[in-house]
């Protein structure tokens, strides 16, 4: 059994973020970490090969220092790491990332691939569906239960106060929450090797039907008109309520406006 899980290096926002004048984020200036939810798939993947004996391969699209996050991988467990980097590739927004991704996905084997459900960075939710949609494989989002039966895959899907259990044949991609599990950390014997391991890198040369237009920031459909690292909130509204059951009585009447309760 094979697997994929893709990863992003994210800016580590507790150390502030910086921004290009073109409004996308100075990755390079900035800390950065394995996105969250990121991690809570490479740790379903980890389990996987341990049930499964499953190859575990890690790929990223990034700056050269993403190679950072793939030997964190590694050290965690996984088998290999692949660095998606060129200059051509930057400012992608998630349209032109999962492009990317899925063109360089197109040169593995795999009968699973994992993502998390968002970054941090961006919360869109939408690279790992699109990457699925490209390589045309069916696609569970919202994962916080996995199980392998066979050639399928069976999946618990959050939705609201439930979930809904969902089976699809593989080759599929799963989205996985960071709620699916508690990730490992590194050990240090996974540390020695990860420094010792070779890292794949692939440029644009080595994306499997692509075209330059759907690339980078020439090829992102989605513009930025102003990106800020701090956003200015209101006074918002003040009340003075005469008594302790006027003041219930009021915040009960806003859950019941904003649908709360």
């Amino acid at each position: 059994m094979k697997v994929v899980v893709c990863i992003k290096q994210v800016p580590d926002t507790k150390g502030g973020v910086k921004f290009n004048p073109d409004g996308t984020l100075d990755r390079g200036a900035m800390l950065a970490i394995m996105n969250p939810d990121d991690k809570a798939g490479l740790e379903a993947a980890l389990r996987l090969k341990e049930q499964y004996d499953a190859e575990v391969t890690v790929l990223t699209m990034g700056l050269p220092k993403a190679a950072d996050v793939l030997r964190e991988a590694i050290a965690m467990g996984a088998d290999k790491g692949i660095l998606v980097t060129d200059r051509v590739l930057g400012g992608a927004d998630t349209w032109a990332t999962s492009t990317t991704i899925a063109g360089a996905l197109r040169n593995i084997d795999y009968d699973l691939i994992i993502t998390g459900r968002q970054a941090i960075d961006g919360d869109t939710a939408q690279v790992g569906p699109q990457i699925a949609e490209h390589l045309q494989i069916p696609v569970i989002s919202y994962a916080q239960d996995i199980k392998i039966d066979g050639e399928k895959v069976i999946v618990q899907r959050q939705y609201d106060d439930r979930y809904h259990v969902l089976e699809a044949k593989m080759p599929c991609l799963i989205t996985a929450l960071s709620e699916l599990n508690e990730p490992r950390y590194m050990t240090p014997g996974g540390i020695f090797d990860a420094c010792a391991a070779d890292i794949t890198t692939w440029g644009r040369a080595d994306l499997k039907d692509v075209d330059d237009s759907d690339l980078g920031l020439a090829g992102s459909p989605t513009k930025i008109a102003k990106a800020s690292d701090k956003v200015r909130k209101g006074a918002g509204e003040k009340v003075v309520p005469e008594s302790p059951e006027d003041a219930v009585a009021y915040i009960v009447g806003k859950f019941k406006e904003k649908h709360v309760i």
